[in-house]
């Protein structure tokens, strides 16, 4: 197969970049690069304004949505661009790769109406309550429950892990409303504000950052049926629809990419002479970063040829996870003790590979997923 970007994704590309260096001129600060810090919601909020503002922010929603009905090869040549430069969207790259879509799909005229205009503004910050502490990323074991009470749901659990929650406006949030249906007939989405009473964010302090993870807490909380997004126990196949916009929608390969890049230029102009073996692992590691960039391109071409989402989005993901994590191994080992500085470009990639192998699902859930659907391998004991 041959492949060659078009002249308007070429045009695109540039005109992106050069808006890019021009708003990133002067740099963006440690505390706005810091996941989930007020700085960073702040930081984020302003950037996408500015992309909404051009047309950029929501490119490839459909026109009658605000969005310009650009291909999915301009969707990621955004992704590229951004996710190269450390994301300055934040956590607003959530809002338009995949929660603004099945709000698209799954929606009321209602909920349209409340949220794709403020998504498309760059004004609100989404987080995403799926993980549970029994459950992890085993979506089909999930606890907390919603119990119908009239009009109203009432909800009770604790949803871990979850990124952006003490700055969030809303919780795209999973619950089990049916005890008696089978694990993945019981599932149900409710966008729930996270101003609602009852609902508790407690911050989880860890190596990622100390605004990076929260746990959830919902006690008695009452959230109105009309906030419910698709059917009642159609859950299941919502999120798995939308998550396969999300594993390939951070391209992460291309940051990695980057660090390597600037890794090696640093260590050129100083003159600085890399052992054999050391040379050897930077090689496997660009390797890895330009495998995971044309396994997620099979991905988009899916998409662009209008296929439903396939295996492949599970393969992706994992070869994202293991170049994310082989350049932080590289690079810590290139600086030295240099990169054990806080906010230094190896410490900042080694964190991001430790978060990459947890959000959207576990690096070991995307393996197990490879496993059963393409290699039909059994499920171990």
């Amino acid at each position: 197969m041959e492949f060659g970007w078009t002249d308007a994704d070429l045009t695109f590309r540039k005109e992106l970049q050069e808006f890019v260096n021009r708003e990133l001129e002067e740099g963006w600060s440690l505390e706005q690069r810091k996941l989930g810090s007020p700085e960073n919601a702040a930081f984020s909020r302003a950037f996408a304004a500015k992309l909404a503002a051009r047309g950029w922010l929501i490119p490839h929603w459909p026109e009658e949505q605000g969005g310009s009905g650009n291909t999915p090869w301009q969707h990621i040549i955004m992704g590229e661009e951004l996710w190269g430069v450390g994301e300055p969207r934040g956590p607003q790259y959530m809002n338009v790769n995949w929660i603004g879509p099945a709000i698209i799909r799954y929606g009321t005229e209602q909920q349209r109406a409340e949220h794709l205009s403020r998504i498309a503004s760059g004004d609100v910050i989404w987080c995403q309550g799926f993980s549970e502490p029994d459950a992890g990323s085993d979506l089909g074991s999930l606890r907390t429950r919603a119990i119908r009470d009239g009009d109203e749901y009432v909800v009770n659990g604790t949803k871990i892990w979850t990124s952006y929650a003490s700055v969030a406006d809303y919780c795209f949030l999973l619950v089990r409303t049916d005890p008696t249906a089978p694990a993945r007939s019981a599932i149900t989405v409710l966008l729930v504000p996270t101003s609602i009473p009852g609902l508790e964010v407690r911050p989880i302090g860890a190596i990622a950052g100390d605004h990076a993870l929260h746990e959830l807490v919902f006690t008695d909380v009452r959230v109105p049926v009309s906030c419910r997004l698709g059917a009642e126990n159609g859950g299941w196949e919502l999120v798995r629809e939308a998550l396969a916009f999300e594993r390939v929608g951070a391209p992460r390969y291309a940051r990695a990419a980057r660090v390597l890049d600037e890794l090696m230029a640093s260590a050129a102009a100083d003159g600085t002479a890399l052992p054999g073996a050391l040379r050897e692992r930077i090689g496997l590691a660009r390797a890895a970063c330009e495998a995971a960039r044309l396994l997620a391109y099979r991905v988009i071409d899916e998409r662009a040829a209008g296929l439903p989402p396939s295996p492949s989005v599970y393969v992706a993901r994992a070869a994202m996870v293991q170049a994310e994590r082989a350049v932080g191994s590289v690079a810590l080992e290139v600086m030295g003790a240099d990169g054990l500085v806080e906010g230094s470009l190896a410490d900042d990639q080694f964190r991001r590979s430790m978060v990459a192998g947890v959000v959207a699902g576990s690096y070991e859930m995307q393996m197990n997923l490879v496993g059963k659907l393409l290699l039909g391998l059994p499920k171990g004991p």
